[in-house]
């Protein structure tokens, strides 16, 4: 089992140097999560051959237009192609109005129908809750409502080694046991199989963190300490920190530093300015302090599976 995350678009405010608005895909399980949907998100799934069938949550971060204006017409292009099953929306307040009144003013009866989940503004809660994994809403510090999501697999069970199996008789229940890291019992009590004999380690559990716009969030440090992966918002270099603090944004170097204090698998920047047409100063500034740090360049995967 991995994690996966495939960049769709990672420019911010604006469309430049052939960088779109920011829309990730997430692979976890056997699950797929669009994380924001800017504009011309549609284009670049086709691009990168995503099914739209495939994908049966949205996660949006707040409401300003480069993280979802591309929702109505992604909304819209299910509905053309005969989606019929329940589609997740999760989002800030004011996302739900804003789909109906569009849907309301086209005069569109989508086909399938939509669970709506509103995060509470400044708030830490779980937004979805699998039996496989959680997600949780991280508020983020921006001038509107606007959340980060931590996507984290629950604890694995035991794995049945597989190699013993011809020298012991087990029935289905005895397997369950075993994976719930229990031994196997005679009548009398005593132990008939130990467990560490017969198991192995789980496998490992995955973790990602999506930080979208936001200035640094130091009190949220210890929730993604020592996740796999983190997508941090980095729209400036340094020589911009006060333009960065005037907007409510983060620097490189100030997003590789907090990488390194949580002590992070990986770190990926994204959310860059139109100003940086080549983003050098970018990746640059945050190697120098956190060495595993990657661009979020369209197209690209990054990959975790535990080897």
């Amino acid at each position: 089992m991995s994690l996966e995350l495939l960049i769709l678009g990672s420019n911010s405010a604006a469309f430049a140097h052939r960088r779109h608005h920011t829309a990730q895909l997430f692979k976890l399980q056997d699950q797929q999560f669009l994380i924001d949907c800017g504009e011309g998100t549609q284009l670049l799934m086709k691009r990168n051959k995503v099914k739209l069938s495939r994908i049966d949550h949205i996660f949006i971060s707040h409401l300003h237009g480069d993280h979802y204006f591309g929702l109505i017409g992604l909304l819209s292009t299910m509905h053309l192609f005969g989606r019929k099953k329940e589609l997740i929306l999760i989002g800030p307040p004011g996302l739900k109005e804003i789909i109906q009144l569009q849907l309301r003013h086209s005069e569109t009866a989508l086909n399938f129908p939509i669970d709506f989940t509103e995060f509470k503004p400044g708030e830490t809660s779980i937004v979805l809750d699998h039996p496989k994994y959680n997600v949780t809403a991280l508020p983020m510090d921006h001038r509107v409502p606007c959340s980060g999501y931590l996507f984290k697999e629950k604890p694995k069970k035991r794995r049945i080694n597989r190699k013993m199996l011809p020298e012991v008789k087990l029935s289905n229940l005895d397997i369950v046991r075993l994976k719930d890291g229990e031994d196997i019992l005679n009548e009398d009590g005593s132990v008939k199989y130990e467990n560490k004999l017969l198991t192995m380690d789980p496998n490992p559990s995955f973790s990602y963190a999506f930080f979208s716009d936001t200035k640094l969030r130091p009190e949220l440090q210890k929730m993604i300490e020592g996740v796999d992966m983190l997508y941090h918002e980095a729209t400036f270099a340094n020589d911009m920190k006060d333009r960065a603090e005037q907007t409510y944004h983060t620097t490189a170097e100030q997003a590789a530093q907090y990488a390194k204090e949580a002590n992070v698998g990986k770190l990926i920047l994204g959310h860059f300015s139109a100003r940086y047409k080549e983003l050098d100063p970018i990746i640059n500034e945050a190697k120098a302090v956190f060495p595993n740090t990657e661009l979020a360049i369209e197209g690209t995967k990054f990959v975790v599976d535990g080897k």
